[in-house]
């Protein structure tokens, strides 16, 4: 029999990111679970601050749990930070279009 093997939950990954952001003023822009293989993660894209002073960062958190790891889109190698900026730059197009 295999043992039990515990997985971060979305909703547990959520409370995470959103206390993380709650923090630095941040906002979430999107989040999604990626499999990779056999190691699976929760991945979030968010931004700090406004107009010409925002940044993007995308938090990362391994499904079978660890530390959140938070870093800047621009400086990540993952491939769902190219991602953060085209989906803010689409949300402020349907907020001006509304």
């Amino acid at each position: 029999m295999a043992p039990d093997i515990k997985t971060v939950s979305e909703d547990e990954f959520a409370e995470v990111v959103g206390g993380a952001l709650e923090a630095v003023g941040g906002t979430l822009l999107f989040k999604m679970r990626v499999e990779n293989g056999e190691n699976g993660e929760h991945v979030a894209a968010a931004c700090i601050g406004d107009a010409g002073n925002r940044q993007f960062l995308l938090l990362t958190l391994p499904t079978s749990g660890g530390a959140l790891k938070v870093e800047t889109a621009a400086r990540s190698t993952n491939p769902v930070a190219g991602i953060a900026a085209a989906y803010a730059g689409l949300m402020d197009a349907f907020k001006t279009a509304a």
